[in-house]
C-alpha cells in the first residue's frame, strides 16, 4: 500500500488543484452554500481514516441535550437503506450506519438521529418535523460545502496531524492544509494524558491557528470494565479473551489492554467491516469477545455470540473543558 501511494505521487497536484478550486468556488460565493438561523455545529476533519468523531459528537450531545432539543445528523456510511432515514426503534446499523445506530443505542429519546448524504436536503427534513430541533450537529461534514455550518470543529490526531500530512492519494488529507481556516474551534485528538505544556505549545506553533481560532487538545480515557446488554466485568478480572475490532486505528486500545497485562488474541478488521458468516461462525469457536463500542452494535444481533460479547467505552477528556464548553454554548447563543 505505501509502494502504490508513493507511485501515485504524480497525481497529488492534481487532486490539490480540484479540491483548492472547489473550495475557492465556495469561498468567493461562486457556488453557493446554505446558511441557518438556527444552531448547526459541523465535526469533521481534513483526513481519512478516524480523528474521533464519534467521541466528540457523543460529548457534544451530552453538553446541550439538557438545555436542547439535539439532532445529530450523519451520512450514515454503508448503510443499506438510501435517502434519508429517522432512527427508531427498528433501526439497525444496516439502516442508518454505525456510528447513529450507537448514537441512539447511547441516548436513546434524548438525541434525534438523521442519516441523509444530503445534508442540506437532511437539515430541511429535520427542521420540517412536527418536532423540530434546535440544535443540528452535522457528523464528518466538514467538506459538505452546500451547508454554510455557524460553528466548525476540526479535528486531528495527535499521532498524524493534517500539517504534517498530504493530500490524496499519496497522503490522507481530502483537501489541501488550507482548509483548517474554515475551523472555529481545532481539536487535536488522542493525545497522551500526560501531554506537557511544552509539547502543545510545539504543537500550536505548527498549526498556527488564526486569530479567530482556539486549539485544544483531547485524549480518551478507557473505561475499566467491560459491559454487555445486562452485565458488565472488571477489566482486571479478564484473560485469555478475544479482541474484536472494526476501526480506522485499533493501535490505541490495543497498547490499553497490553499495558493492563491483559492476554488476549486480536482480531483486526477494516473500518466499517461487513461481518461475514464465515466471521461468525469462527467467532462462535471463542469463550469471551470484547470489542468497540461501534463494533458491538454491528455485532450484538448475532444470537449466537450474544452472551459472550462485550464492549469496551471510551470518553473524551478536553484540555480546558470549562472553555471549550463555553464556547460550544455561546456559539449556540449566538447562531
Amino acid at each position: 500500500m505505501k509502494l502504490i501511494r508513493k507511485i501515485l505521487f504524480p497525481l497529488v497536484p492534481f487532486y490539490y488543484l480540484v479540491t483548492w478550486l472547489r473550495n475557492t468556488c465556495y469561498d468567493w460565493g461562486i457556488k453557493k452554500s446554505e446558511s441557518y438561523r438556527f444552531p448547526v455545529l459541523c465535526v469533521g476533519n481534513l483526513s481519512v481514516g478516524g480523528t474521533g468523531k464519534t467521541p466528540m459528537i457523543e460529548y457534544l450531545i451530552k453538553l446541550l441535550k439538557d438545555d436542547f432539543k439535539v439532532a445529530t445528523l450523519s451520512r450514515g456510511y454503508k448503510r443499506k437503506t438510501k435517502g434519508f432515514q429517522l432512527a427508531d426503534e427498528n433501526s439497525t446499523a444496516e439502516s442508518v450506519g454505525d456510528e447513529p445506530f450507537q448514537f441512539y443505542h447511547k441516548f436513546g429519546n434524548d438525541v434525534m438521529v438523521a442519516v441523509e448524504s444530503d445534508r442540506k436536503n437532511g437539515i430541511k427534513i429535520l427542521r420540517n418535523l412536527e418536532s423540530k430541533p434546535e440544535i443540528i450537529l452535522l457528523d464528518d461534514a466538514f467538506q459538505h460545502r452546500k451547508v454554510k455550518a455557524g460553528f466548525n470543529i476540526l479535528l486531528t490526531t495527535y499521532n498524524n496531524p493534517y500539517y504534517s500530512d498530504f493530500v490524496l492519494p499519496t497522503g490522507n488529507l481530502r483537501e489541501p492544509k488550507s482548509g483548517a481556516k474554515r475551523a472555529h474551534v481545532i481539536v487535536v485528538t488522542k493525545c497522551p494524558i500526560d501531554l506537557g505544556d511544552v509539547e502543545k505549545n510545539d504543537i500550536l506553533t505548527k498549526i498556527k491557528p488564526k486569530p479567530y481560532q482556539h486549539v485544544f487538545f483531547s485524549s480518551i480515557v478507557y473505561s475499566n470494565e467491560v459491559f454487555s446488554n445486562d452485565a458488565s466485568i472488571k477489566l482486571e478480572t479478564l484473560s485469555n479473551f478475544t479482541l474484536v475490532t472494526g476501526i480506522a486505528n485499533a493501535n490505541p486500545l490495543v497498547d490499553y489492554l497490553k499495558s493492563k497485562n491483559l492476554k488476549f488474541e486480536h482480531f483486526n478488521f477494516k473500518d466499517h467491516h461487513e461481518f461475514s458468516q464465515q466471521d461468525i461462525l469462527h467467532l462462535e469457536k471463542q469463550q469471551l469477545i470484547i470489542t468497540t463500542e461501534k463494533d458491538f452494535m454491528r455485532l450484538k444481533p448475532y444470537e449466537s455470540i450474544k452472551d459472550k460479547l462485550f464492549y469496551l467505552p471510551i470518553t473524551v477528556v478536553i484540555d480546558r473543558e470549562t472553555t471549550f464548553n463555553e464556547l460550544i454554548k455561546q456559539a449556540v447563543k449566538h447562531s
